[in-house]
């Protein structure tokens, strides 16, 4: 199965795409109309292989679009900005036991709390992490995505936040993102992360794992 990763640079003086970025609800459905709504599932999102994440690049600011059917980016909306696709198989393929990487994650690093501890605590079903405790979650997260840390820098960024119309639903997800260097233990395992998306918050910009080979110094 082939993996497409998109690059859209939006035009920050279009009127939708401040809609977009104001509301990761609508950033949602943006992105899944780019993409058939046939699709014989009932998690249309998880059946397409659909992760995204919202970044600042040499460029300006941009969305990462991965998934495993390749966009149909005409029908973003007139003058939305720039974008372009292509096949992530050659990167994939490359992946090997030992290979020095680079990554990149914007994640929702949490903890459940059990029912005991939330009642006695009165915490929530979901705790949002921060500081050392998100780099732990990260730490073990990457241990289990076949990744051995090397360096890892984490910055707060700001949540993504909207509502689901249909039944006037909040959502909110904490995100963190975490970049640095890493050995890979377990190609096989990684490239199953990659395509999965780690963590909480898939459908509104949380989980995509992007991976770069890097040249060890000499």
């Amino acid at each position: 199965m082939t993996l497409w990763l998109t690059r859209i640079i939006p035009d920050q003086r279009h009127r939708d795409v401040h809609c977009d970025g104001d509301d990761a609800v609508n950033l949602h459905h943006r992105i899944m109309s780019l993409f058939p709504d046939d699709v014989p599932s009932t998690e249309p999102r998880r059946h397409l292989g659909i992760l995204f994440r919202t970044e600042t690049g040499r460029d300006g600011d941009q969305i990462l679009l991965q998934s495993n059917r390749e966009p149909d980016l005409a029908q973003l909306p007139a003058g939305y900005g720039s974008a372009a696709t292509k096949p992530l198989t050659p990167l994939l393929d490359a992946l090997r036991k030992g290979l020095p990487v680079r990554y990149r994650i914007a994640a929702n690093a949490v903890r459940k709390p059990g029912a005991t501890t939330r009642a006695l605590y009165r915490l929530p079903e979901v705790v949002p992490l921060n500081g050392p405790h998100a780099d732990e979650w990260w730490t073990r997260q990457a241990e289990t995505s076949g990744l051995t840390l090397t360096t890892l820098h984490s910055t707060p960024l700001d949540a993504a936040t909207g509502h689901r119309r249909q039944h006037q639903q909040r959502v909110h997800h904490a995100r963190t993102l975490f970049e640095g260097t890493a050995h890979i233990t377990d190609p096989d395992l990684l490239r199953t992360r990659i395509r999965e998306g780690i963590g909480r918050g898939k459908a509104y910009g949380c989980g995509l794992l992007s991976i770069a080979p890097r040249r060890e110094p000499s």
